[in-house]
């Protein structure tokens, strides 16, 4: 049977003590398990799938035994599966590798059945945002990295977690992505490299439109209220979301 078809997930968050955190990873397993194996060629999760993740050399974070199970098992039955680190899971070194994944970096071109996509998480792309880009600086930064995975794992999760309880989405604060007045949109116009279609997350806003430039951009939004992901079937990009 053909593969002709590939899945884009991204900002499921888990982990994030906001809702029913449990109800939330329990649907992301279920769109995982509900993936036709035998008909899909990859799966690209583009950032921040997890709310918080930090792993040392020999500790990874506990939990998720579901999650990883269904993404092996999509694997062993010849799926890819490619991940984008987003500013929530950031610090991800190696043990997805170790699982079979492979870490891309955005923006990331590939041709998919003839159409060329551009892929990413979103964060810190385009003009502005200087604060947020020192900050992701110092998050990808060797040093930072090192002396925080010196303080004992108890503490370095505690620190992350009471991060993450503060941000705009653990608050129930929404958004509504703003077209051509985005940066990221104005990025993605900018590059001398076209595509087909563009797709991201990051904002937690559904948006499509075409580019000026062409090219259809998708923008995925977040799982605290409902399933979302996106499908191209080699002809069609279809975004799909389940209340």
């Amino acid at each position: 049977m053909e593969r002709n078809l590939t899945y884009f997930v991204s900002d499921v968050h888990l982990g994030l003590d906001y809702k029913d955190k449990a109800r939330r990873e329990a649907r992301f397993v279920q769109f995982l398990r509900d993936i036709p194996a035998e008909r899909t060629a990859a799966l690209y999760m583009l950032g921040d799938i997890w709310d918080f993740w930090y792993e040392y050399e020999d500790v990874v974070p506990r939990g998720y035994v579901r999650v990883f199970a269904a993404l092996l098992s999509l694997m062993d039955e010849g799926v890819k599966v490619y991940f984008f680190q987003g500013n929530h899971d950031v610090w991800t070194y190696s043990y997805f590798e170790q699982l079979g994944m492979v870490k891309l970096q955005q923006p990331h071109f590939v041709r998919i059945a003839g159409k060329r996509f551009c892929l990413g998480h979103g964060d810190g792309l385009g003009k502005g945002m200087t604060g947020y880009k020192i900050l992701k600086w110092i998050f990808h930064n060797r040093t930072c990295q090192r002396l925080f995975s010196a303080l004992h794992p108890h503490w370095a999760f505690g620190l992350g977690n009471n991060w993450s309880r503060g941000s705009r989405l653990a608050k129930g604060e929404t958004y509504s992505f703003r077209g051509e007045d985005e940066p990221l949109y104005q990025y993605l116009v900018s590059l001398p490299e076209k595509a087909d279609f563009y797709v991201f997350g990051h904002y937690h806003s559904h948006w499509e439109g075409n580019l000026p430039g062409g090219g259809r951009l998708l923008m995925l939004r977040d799982w605290m209220d409902r399933s979302n992901w996106a499908v191209f079937d080699g002809d069609t990009l279809r975004y799909v979301e389940i209340h």
